[in-house]
């Protein structure tokens, strides 16, 4: 495609200015104190979809619960999850830990240096696999995140749209001619700090940026790019939850299925409102397919809007009474008694934690 040459003087610039402003600007961030593989690993996991200034106290506070790789395979996975409780996309959690399992099992508990092996873990797609590659064992291959498409697509006025058939890739040859072999992990640092800090999503600083000399979309309209596709409308899903008291005072919450949204994570159970389904019988339907038990519906406790990437999600959580039945895990993974206290040793999803809010 026309629009993937590389601007003239572009990778002589890359050399002469990005890697030395890089050195002078770069934000003290705890995982770039120590570039061990392992912590590079999970920090670029943290860092997928989630803001710089959010990942940091979770970084911190995973580095003290689980400093290696040995003590993440020796966890529970519960623990995992608990400590990831509200860094979202629980999958990444879920990953770490099956990964480390297999690089105790598989690599002696050493990260791997062969990108092949790297991209075999669980987990590791192709951004990870040139993150810890590069930043950790130095090898040529080009980091492309969402602050690194952006530098690219505007650095050299891309005009095709980001998801449009082989972009991606295009970027990546981009991102490969640029890179010098002898500091890749620096140069995709700087590309991902320059994006973070200064060619940003709203309001590019463009009188800072290292690049500008060369920059072909700010010639132009730097927020014209990236170019995106129209986004579909997302759906609102209207969903019931029950806080099932028993006579003891203990209320029933379930373990969601591994795989899916929110896998391993515990919730107060329900599901999805049906056409012509009141709330409460919503409520009453869902507790007998998913564990087996027929409540009574007694009164409204809150209401929680929460929104995932593809769907908004209004949850009705209603006080419901326990009628005796045994619960059974028919469509979930376990199911607890529990008191009020004893929830929050256990991870549950943003949505649910809502929930104690009116509980307490």
């Amino acid at each position: 495609m026309s629009s993937f040459r590389l601007p003239s003087g572009t990778a002589p610039a890359v050399l002469r200015c990005l890697l030395p402003w890089f050195a002078a600007h770069a934000r003290d961030l705890p995982w770039r104190r120590d570039c061990s593989p392992y912590s590079v690993w999970i920090s670029e996991a943290m860092l997928q979809q989630t803001r710089v200034d959010t990942v940091i106290g979770y970084y911190q506070r995973w580095m003290t619960r689980f400093p290696d790789v040995a003590t993440l395979a020796a966890a529970e996975q519960e623990d995992v999850l608990k400590v990831w409780e509200g860094l979202g996309y629980y999958a990444r959690a879920r990953n770490l830990h099956r990964a480390a399992q297999k690089i105790v099992a598989e690599h002696g508990g050493e990260i791997p240096s062969d990108p092949e092996a790297l991209l075999a873990l669980p987990g590791v797609g192709r951004y990870t696999q040139a993150a810890v590659a590069s930043l950790a064992f130095g090898l040529p291959l080009p980091v492309l995140d969402g602050n690194v498409e952006r530098v690219l697509t505007r650095l050299c006025a891309v005009s095709d749209p980001l998801d449009g058939r082989g972009v991606r890739d295009g970027l990546r040859t981009l991102a490969a001619r640029m890179m010098a072999d002898h500091s890749p992990g620096a140069f995709n640092e700087a590309m991902m700090e320059l994006g973070a800090t200064v060619c940003t999503p709203r309001a590019p600083k463009c009188g800072d940026c290292p690049l500008a000399t060369v920059c072909r979309g700010r010639k132009r309209n730097p927020l014209d790019y990236p170019v995106k596709a129209k986004k579909a409308k997302i759906p609102t899903l209207e969903v019931g939850a029950a806080v099932t008291w028993r006579e003891d005072g203990r209320f029933l919450i379930a373990r969601r299925h591994e795989k899916g949204l929110l896998g391993g994570m515990w919730e107060f159970p329900g599901g999805k409102q049906e056409p012509g389904e009141s709330m409460p019988e919503c409520i009453v339907r869902e507790l007998q397919e998913e564990l087996g038990i027929t409540v009574r519906v007694e009164t409204p406790l809150t209401h929680v809007r929460h929104t995932y990437s593809h769907f908004h999600l209004s949850l009705h959580v209603w006080n419901c009474r326990w009628q005796g039945d045994t619960p059974k895990t028919l469509d979930c993974a376990d199911f607890r008694w529990v008191t009020l206290s004893e929830c929050r040793d256990l991870p549950f999803g943003k949505a649910d934690r809502q929930v104690f809010h009116a509980l307490e």
